[in-house]
């Protein structure tokens, strides 16, 4: 696929760049809480814009009906991008209608503009090819050029991630490059031993990757709220901690297929427990209990990795050549609950290996936790593309960038 050095050698100056960004940041009360992934896309409107291009950035943010709703503005992004600029950035109350065009138009040359959440039309996430089609015809018409720099989405067979880029001469932008160059580190140069730390809420957002790995990992770690699926399936009592009944029987077959290829399937060997789960607005304490992995009580909820278990898993990271991590071990979102997380993010830190935080939760709870994020291998923007590329699926929005 080409890239944006070589769109920048080609020269910009003048013309209408659609940037294709992922500035699908976290809100609170219309407030940013995490601009990570605005930031991450920052170096290419800034080259873009140096170089003398008309630029209009374009996102999508949350999951809107395919019609306006001001929740789900991008505003915010657009004013937060204008901060890190240290420049103004036009923004259009509307994707492809007056506003938008009046905004494009207004541009001079190294100036920016943000286009409102793609999702208020209803063509960008549409299954129907034809409509999917017409809502990117009428985005091409805005621009001369596209780069796509939206890691986040390229799993989505959306119209200005897939049908966008065959409309116009099409680029890779530094994220999207940087993001790839990672993930072949993962697949395909993998320094061993190669560790893998999994959390999160459900096993079966899990079961596809897990599937690859076990041909591929040296050593698999399971926390968060997906591993109480593997304690069951291993015959363990756990309470009213978050249980998916119905993939008992595939998480058997997947423990049995790690001993068989040889893989370490590391489980949790104890936990923090409450019968409440804690209030994550006020954050008051918890106090919960640390009980054993296999004797969690009836009426209670496995809501972190216990300190034994964050001394294993710490011990499993030490001597990884590659570590890729995706999901938190417990709900990091409350003190008393965040320290699960905590010490695997530290022992990422720790480990002399090429470490990657397979973005999503993780991303987020490395920035709530105050880690110094430049201090990992690589931070993805895209937690649920990672994961469809480590599954071995085609992605769309990478397909529609290759020549």
């Amino acid at each position: 696929m080409k890239t944006i050095d070589e769109l920048l050698a080609e020269g910009v100056e003048g013309k209408r760049v659609f940037v294709r960004a992922d500035l699908n940041v976290p809100l609170a009360d219309g407030k940013i809480t995490d601009d990570g992934r605005i930031r991450a896309v920052l170096p290419a409107v800034k080259a873009l814009a140096d170089g003398g291009a008309k630029v209009i950035v374009a996102s999508h943010l949350g999951r809107p009906k395919g019609a306006p709703d001001p929740v789900f503005s991008l505003l915010p992004a657009a004013e937060r991008l204008a901060e890190l600029l240290g420049k103004p950035v036009a923004f259009a109350q509307d994707t492809v209608g007056p506003a938008a065009h009046d905004a494009v138009d207004g541009l001079e040359p190294g100036q920016v503009a943000v286009i409102e959440n793609l999702r208020f039309n209803a063509g960008e996430t549409s299954k129907d090819d034809t409509e999917r089609g017409e809502f990117a015809d009428q985005l091409a018409a805005l621009a001369d050029v596209y780069v796509g720099d939206g890691f986040g989405a390229v799993h989505r067979k959306h119209a200005s991630v897939y049908d966008l880029p065959a409309r116009l001469p099409h680029y890779a932008g530094y994220l999207i490059a940087t993001e790839v160059g990672v993930l072949k580190k993962l697949t395909d140069e993998v320094k061993r031993p190669y560790v893998v730390a999994l959390g999160g809420a459900k096993v079966s957002d899990k079961l596809a990757v897990i599937d690859q790995l076990l041909g591929k990992a040296d050593r698999l770690l399971i926390g968060g709220g997906m591993a109480y699926t593997f304690l069951k399936a291993q015959g363990h009592e756990v309470g009213i901690s978050l249980l998916q009944k119905d993939q008992i029987p595939a998480v058997k077959e997947y423990i049995k297929r790690a001993e068989d290829n040889g893989v370490e399937l590391v489980l949790p060997v104890d936990v923090l427990v409450s019968p409440d789960f804690p209030d994550l607005k006020t954050k008051a304490p918890a106090n919960p209990t640390t009980v054993a992995a296999d004797a969690i009580p009836a009426d209670q909820e496995g809501l972190d990795i216990g300190p034994e278990t964050r001394k294993l898993y710490a011990s499993k990271l030490a001597d990884a050549g590659t570590v890729f991590w995706n999901g938190p071990m417990g709900v990091f979102e409350h003190p008393d609950y965040a320290e699960g997380t905590k010490a695997v993010a530290q022992a990422l830190l720790d480990s002399p290996a090429f470490t990657v935080v397979g973005g999503g939760d993780s991303a987020a709870a490395v920035r709530l936790l105050g880690f110094d994020e430049n201090a990992f291998g690589h931070i993805s923007t895209g937690g649920g593309a990672s994961l469809e590329y480590l599954e071995g699926k085609t992605l769309p929005g990478l397909a529609a960038l290759e020549d």
